[in-house]
């Protein structure tokens, strides 16, 4: 399961408080402050988070360790709330027992309207993965509750290993994806629909690995407004090196899968084996990663547009380059704007220190894209291998996590505050 991403290398949603927050300033920021606001690992922690966080609406952050959380070492659903002086406090919500309620939580978390949370786990429940709920309950704790337990067997037509997060649609529906499973073993979309008698059932709407079609989905899925799911595939397609896919909703009630992109058209240099989801831009285009190809063979950034007579041409915004010294590569996580158009993401490995970076790429007045290193990992107690994408908040801080590093070198949660110049003084301003 997670061992799987290691062979090649070392290795999106709704909320109540919808943290991809659109920011902007008057300013062009110089630089980035990086602040640790927690390190995982001491005592019954969890640790080794590689899973984007959300916020509430009072600005509380909540996200997910795949281990730790006392004895049970499967796993924690935590809460971040900010404390006085700059602090913040974390709270293990719920920690995972690897029995029936799952174990090793590999994606990030969705609130519902009423303030519940809900994953997967890959594992457990008791053997191939679960969908779960936590529910605040009167006394301030939570309440899990299993949705769903993927089949225990093996090649299971319902799905295998839900390594992606969760979305839902308007009519309180969950969709999601496995990697493995389905009819032809290579991975499934999955929809839950919930009962009238409470509980939730199942359909898989598609199973990957027939011909050309993509295979393994690592991550989740989106909508777009016409509510048509899109996603990708880490395997598969024409070439074998991943896909970009389409489901559209049929009047049968079926879902007709389209093959949008098929990586590894010209040997690697489009890119090949995306391990991140996508994001639309206003115009209806197309934008994510993956982890090898491109020029240096380190991983890009691309762009999907549609074309007006049917199909859609890719376009490699960036090639990350490891032999630059302060470049990042190898990128897992997708990406987020900001209101001026520039993307933000992580790249596991490279930058200055070799603990991989936050980047942004800006769009430059003549065509192409500008790649700026935020901030470089590995230098000192901060993390390192940011495995996660990042989110906003409403001042236009950045907030995302390390797998690895912090005080305990387990994994930490940092925010990335811009430094403006200041237009009246000589020396540089927080904002």
């Amino acid at each position: 399961m997670r061992g799987k991403r290691f062979l090649i290398g070392l290795r999106a949603a709704l909320a109540i408080f919808a943290v991809t927050l659109l920011v902007t300033s008057t300013w062009a920021s110089t630089n980035w402050y990086e602040k640790v606001l927690h390190s995982f690992g001491n005592g019954t922690d969890g640790y080794m988070p590689s899973t984007s966080l959300i916020f509430d609406a009072a600005g509380n952050l909540y996200g997910t360790t795949q281990y730790g959380g006392g004895a049970n070492a499967y796993g924690t659903v935590f809460e971040l709330t900010p404390a006085g002086g700059g602090n913040w406090t974390e709270t293990v919500l719920y920690s995972f027992r690897s029995g029936t309620d799952g174990a090793v939580p590999g994606a990030g978390l969705i609130f519902d309207a009423a303030g519940s949370l809900y994953g997967t786990t890959t594992a457990g429940g008791p053997n191939n993965g679960t969908v779960f709920e936590l529910t605040p309950t009167a006394g301030e704790g939570w309440t899990e509750q299993v949705l769903y337990r993927f089949c225990s067997q093996a090649n299971c037509a319902d799905g295998q290993y839900p390594y992606g997060g969760l979305i839902f649609d308007a009519a309180g529906n969950l969709y999601g994806t496995t990697e493995f499973g389905g009819t032809n073993g290579y991975g499934t979309v999955f929809k839950l629909t919930p009962t009238a008698g409470g509980g939730w059932t199942e359909t898989v709407l598609h199973s990957f690995g027939s011909g050309t079609d993509g295979a393994s989905p690592f991550v989740g899925l989106i909508f777009d407004a016409a509510g048509n799911l899109y996603g990708t595939t880490t395997y598969g397609g024409t070439y074998g090196v991943g896909t970009v896919f389409e489901l559209t909703p049929t009047a049968g009630g079926d879902w007709l899968e389209t093959v949008l992109y098929s990586f590894g058209i010209n040997g690697l240099s489009d890119g090949g084996y995306p391990w991140a989801g996508l994001i639309f831009d206003a115009a209806g285009n197309l934008y994510g990663t993956t982890f090898y190809g491109g020029t240096y063979n380190r991983g890009t950034v691309f762009e999907l547009t549609p074309m007006s007579g049917g199909g859609w041409t890719e376009t490699v915004l960036h090639s990350f380059n490891p032999n630059n010294g302060t470049d990042g590569f190898n990128p897992y996580a997708g990406l987020i704007f900001d209101a001026a158009g520039n993307l933000y993401g992580t790249a596991y490995y490279g930058g200055s220190y070799g603990g991989g970076t936050v980047f942004e790429l800006t769009p430059a007045a003549g065509g192409g894209w500008t790649e700026t290193v935020l901030r470089s990992f590995g230098n000192g107690t901060d993390g390192f291998w940011p495995y996660a994408g990042l989110i906003f908040d409403h001042a236009g801080n950045l907030y995302g996590t390390t797998e690895y590093g912090g005080t305990h070198n387990y994994g930490t949660v940092f925010e990335l505050t811009p430094i403006y110049p200041c237009a009246r003084c000589s020396h540089s301003v927080f904002p």
